[in-house]
């Protein structure tokens, strides 16, 4: 009679090793579920929690803490810098990751200064977030590329002559490609005939809308339209 084989061991070494614990508060269901499932499959991590408001958010943080924590700044009841300002105090160990659409300056340094690690837009996949979240946790700080501009022009603007560039916290001027998007607006455009106008996904051109929004202090495409034309961006 043929001797049994041994049992197969099933766990690879890196499902007995430590995980990374990540906690993500986002309130895009779809992206969230999608991130989630992601995680999940990958060995080497561990789903410990989601939010999809602010409030819950900062609920989460009475919990254990976990080793990365990914916010959108764009909650349905405030801002995900308050989540990341309270991360920063109560997860001090904890590595704080932005995945969002919102690519202003403004939102970028306010993030890094709460607290924030790396900066990644959405146009991302889940797949490269992923990645970005084992690099994080490795002790690098992942950002996109159009961010990583933003904080160079940053710095180079801060580190300029006085009187030179601009001042205070006065808004940037809109840039030639948020000039175009503002301009395809006030024509009636939607944001994803935007998108195939400017050979862009949806997803960019609401990265520049909103961009606009925060440069002009603005809160509808009326108020952006309004506010451009006042400020001289657009002609009469």
């Amino acid at each position: 009679m043929q001797a049994s084989k041994p049992p197969k061991q099933e766990t690879p070494a890196a499902e007995t090793g430590p995980r990374i614990h990540v906690a993500i508060v986002e309130d895009d269901l779809g992206f969230r579920s999608a991130l989630a499932r992601a995680l999940q499959a990958a060995p080497d991590m561990r789903l410990a929690g989601t939010a999809g408001t602010q409030a819950e958010g900062i609920a989460l943080l009475d919990g254990p803490p976990v080793d990365v924590l990914l916010v959108d700044l764009g909650l349905p009841d405030g801002s995900g810098i308050e989540v990341i300002r309270a991360a920063a105090r109560q997860w001090p160990s904890c590595s704080i990751m932005v995945s969002t659409n919102f690519g202003d300056e403004t939102h970028v340094m306010r993030s890094i200064e709460a607290g924030a690690a790396g900066y990644l837009l959405k146009d991302s996949s889940q797949a490269k977030i992923v990645d970005e979240i084992r690099s994080l946790a490795s002790g690098g700080s992942p950002i996109s590329p159009i961010i990583a501009r933003q904080v160079l022009a940053h710095f180079r603007q801060n580190a300029a002559p006085a009187g030179v560039g601009p001042a205070g916290d006065e808004p940037q001027l809109l840039s030639a490609r948020e000039k175009e998007v503002l301009d395809f607006i006030t024509k009636g455009f939607t944001a994803v005939e935007i998108a195939k106008l400017m050979g862009l996904s949806h997803f960019t051109v609401r990265t520049f809308v909103r961009r606009i929004y925060s440069k002009l202090k603005v809160t509808s495409k009326a108020e952006a339209i309004y506010e451009a034309r006042n400020q001289g961006l657009l002609a009469e």
